[in-house]
C-alpha cells in the first residue's frame, strides 16, 4: 500500500482503508485531526456525504450555515463544513476537482418516482443507504440532513434552474478531508442510474483514513 499513487502525501499512519462497492452505504468514526480521502476510483462517481458529531449526534452537517459562512453554494479547497451549531466539523483541504455540490440532495424512492416514472419506485437509492448505515446508531429518517454530493456536478442555470449533468471528475481522482472534531462519516454510494450524476453506471469509491 505505501507504493500506491493514491495515498501519496498523506501524512500520519493508515488507519483504515476500503473500498465501498457500487450502490452501497459506509460508515466510520474519526478523531479530530484524522483525514479522509476519498478516491473516485473509476471517475464520475458521486458521494453522497453526512456529517453527525460523534459526542452528541443532534449536532450534524448543515448545508445552510456551511453556505451561508463561505458565501457559495459550491464547495472547495479550503471549504469549512459547518454544523447546525456553527462550529467547524471538517475541513477540505484538498480536491483534485474544482467544486463540490451542496444543494442537489439524495435520492429517494419519491423523487425518483417523480422525476423519472413509477417503474423506479422499487429502485435503492441513497436514502435508503443513509438508513441502512444509521439504524446501527439508532438514527432514523428524522435525523436525515440535506448532504454533500462529493464529485457530484449540479451547476445553476441563468434562470436559476438546476442541472445534473455529466460529472467532472475522472478515475482516481481524489477529496481530502480534516475532521475538526470528532464525527462519523456516513456515506451513499450513489447508486443513481436515471441520470447522469454517475454515468449511468455506478461504480466503487476507496475510503482512506490516516492520522
Amino acid at each position: 500500500m505505501t507504493n500506491d499513487p493514491r495515498i501519496a502525501g498523506l501524512a500520519g499512519p493508515l488507519i483504515h482503508d476500503e473500498i465501498v462497492a457500487a450502490r452501497a452505504p459506509w460508515m466510520h468514526r474519526m478523531k479530530a485531526g484524522h483525514s479522509l480521502r476519498i478516491v473516485d476510483l473509476d471517475g464520475n462517481q458521486a458521494v453522497d456525504f453526512l456529517l453527525y458529531a460523534t459526542a452528541d449526534d443532534a449536532e450534524r452537517y448543515s448545508a445552510q450555515d456551511t453556505v451561508a459562512a463561505q458565501g457559495n453554494i459550491f464547495l472547495r479547497t479550503g471549504s469549512v463544513l459547518r454544523s447546525n451549531e456553527g462550529r467547524p466539523m471538517m475541513t477540505i483541504v484538498a480536491s483534485a476537482v474544482d467544486y463540490h455540490d451542496t444543494i442537489g440532495g439524495a435520492c429517494s424512492c419519491e423523487s425518483n418516482s417523480l422525476r423519472y416514472g413509477h417503474h423506479t419506485k422499487a429502485q435503492h437509492s441513497c436514502v435508503d443507504n443513509f438508513l441502512d448505515a444509521n439504524v446501527r446508531e439508532g438514527r432514523g429518517k428524522r435525523d436525515m440532513v440535506s448532504n454533500i454530493n462529493f464529485f457530484m456536478n449540479v451547476p445553476v442555470e441563468a434562470d436559476g434552474a438546476l442541472g445534473i449533468v455529466d460529472g467532472i471528475s475522472a478515475p482516481g481522482l481524489t477529496v481530502d478531508l480534516r475532521a475538526e472534531m470528532d464525527v462519523t462519516v456516513v456515506v451513499s454510494n450513489c447508486p443513481q442510474i436515471n441520470n447522469p450524476c454517475n454515468g449511468f453506471n455506478p461504480t466503487p469509491v476507496r475510503m482512506i483514513v490516516t492520522a
